[in-house]
């Protein structure tokens, strides 16, 4: 998405001692970095980020200097030289510090596995900007990562930490996460009008989307009476032969019975595939046909960690779920297609 304001394509870099702190906004995420250099006179200027960023990775292998001086930036490496238009510092948003209090620390591999797994849930529509965002609150046994764009929902437990506050934040900018400040350690936030998070290599700032989130634990039933365990990677390879005739509006269907899972699409231009997966079929019903959209449905099983993965179904018209066999910290919950 296009910065508003010119100021913000540009990032602020400010060399102190022997420190270089660099910060991105668009003012609803906020990135800072900071790296240790070899300080010749210390000051402040703004770069447009694109084209310092496409600069610098073309140099050559080698000492990178960077220098401002009569409205220009010049970045030297071995033979190349860059001149670049300083954008002026004094317009630059004032973001005050960052506030890490009541901040727990965590595990940053599993942090970013479950924004991961979690964010897939989460609507890239703009227009409904709450369904954009992921839900984070705290129960008993942790913390819980929430998303729905309506037709799925995935919540991603997060076990051992607490939060003080809940709060909706952006995906977007949550995808973000492993890129930028992502690493084995990791400590965040969220407070009353932002989520942050910050590592060794930096911070991630997000505000926070106002709203009220729905209430997403009416939809999630304590048991189905019929279910199927297959292998991740034997469902994955048959919707995506079944994907070459389907798109998102042609259904692939599931026939769950003993022996595990028929798929089947139909497509009345192209015309069709079936085929079986093997696995281990249980439930009251002798077998239950199902529905789903190819790419939602695609979306939840490469989200599993598991070698296997349990499809959960009441009947062909009520959600089904979709988790990690001996794995009950993602939940993926997703709205069946009418046929």
């Amino acid at each position: 998405m296009r910065p508003a304001q010119a100021i913000l394509q540009g990032v602020l870099c400010e060399v102190q001692r022997k420190n270089l702190r660099v910060t991105g906004t668009d003012l609803e995420m906020t990135v800072r970095t900071t790296t240790e250099v070899e300080v010749l006179e210390e000051g402040s200027v703004v770069v447009p980020a694109r084209l310092a960023t496409e600069a610098i990775r073309k140099m050559p292998a080698g000492a990178v200097t960077v220098a401002s001086g009569d409205g220009e930036v010049e970045i030297m490496g071995v033979g190349p030289r860059f001149s670049l238009r300083e954008l002026p510092v004094d317009e630059f948003p004032h973001l005050g510090e960052v506030d890490f209090e009541g901040a727990v620390d965590a595990d940053g591999d599993e942090i970013v596995a479950a924004i991961a797994q979690a964010t897939v849930g989460a609507s890239v529509d703009s227009a409904r900007p709450i369904l954009t965002g992921v839900l984070f609150e705290s129960d008993d046994e942790g913390v819980r990562l929430v998303a729905t764009d309506s037709y799925r929902l995935a919540v991603r437990k997060l076990p051992g930490v607490s939060l003080q506050e809940s709060g909706l934040v952006p995906a977007r900018g949550l995808r973000e996460l492993s890129r930028t400040v992502g690493a084995t350690k990791m400590q965040f936030s969220v407070q009353q009008r932002e989520a942050v998070f910050g590592s060794a290599r930096g911070s991630l700032t997000l505000r926070l989307i106002e709203g009220t989130f729905p209430n997403y634990r009416q939809l999630l039933p304590e048991s189905y009476p019929n279910r199927v365990v297959v292998t991740k990677v034997g469902l994955l390879e048959a919707l995506g032969r079944a994907s070459l005739v389907a798109e998102d509006h042609i259904p692939v269907r599931l026939r769950l019975m003993d022996g595990g899972v028929e798929v089947t699409v139909t497509r009345q231009d192209v015309g069709g595939e079936t085929e079986h997966i093997p696995g281990d079929y249980q439930g009251e019903s002798s077998e239950v046909t199902i529905a789903f959209n190819p790419r939602y449905l695609t979306d939840g099983v490469a989200a599993i960690e598991t070698d296997e993965v349990q499809i959960e179904v009441t009947d062909g018209l009520k959600p089904s779920v979709i988790r990690g066999v001996d794995d009950d910290r993602f939940t993926y919950l997703l709205m069946p297609v009418r046929i």
